[in-house]
């Protein structure tokens, strides 16, 4: 039987609806979409860089409290607003992950909660 174990971190912003900010199962980590809320405040920072780099940090809070980090990623989705910020997602998201690259999808879509700028999810292993 799989035991699932659910993730909450206050180092992350709570979910702003009926679901778990990751779940365990097993040896893997299924962490929800992570937008730009700086969980000190618990308002969405300002700008597409801003937001880029605090859902990446809002991710990796996330990883470490379930037994994960940013090097044990295998696949993100990214949901970007506008498309045109591809190129700065590319930038930030290389810098932030370094050498490792785990397998991703972006998608430019046309609403976001809290009209955000940018939101990804992902999927790793424990360590």
């Amino acid at each position: 039987m799989n035991k699932m174990k659910v993730v909450i971190t206050n180092n992350a912003p709570a979910a702003v609806g009926p679901y778990s900010q990751a779940i365990v199962v097993n040896n893997f980590v299924f962490c929800s979409g992570q937008i730009g809320i700086n969980p000190k405040t618990g308002n969405l920072v300002d700008g597409i860089e801003n937001q880029i780099k605090q859902v990446l940090f809002n991710l990796q809070a996330v990883l470490e409290v379930a037994g994960s980090d940013i090097k044990h990623v295998v696949k993100t989705t990214v949901y970007l607003k506008n498309m045109s910020n591809y190129p700065l997602l590319n930038q930030l998201y290389g810098d932030f992950f370094n050498d490792h690259k785990p397998a991703r999808a972006t998608a430019e879509v046309s609403n976001l909660p809290k009209d955000c700028l940018i939101e990804i999810d992902a999927i790793a292993v424990k360590n």
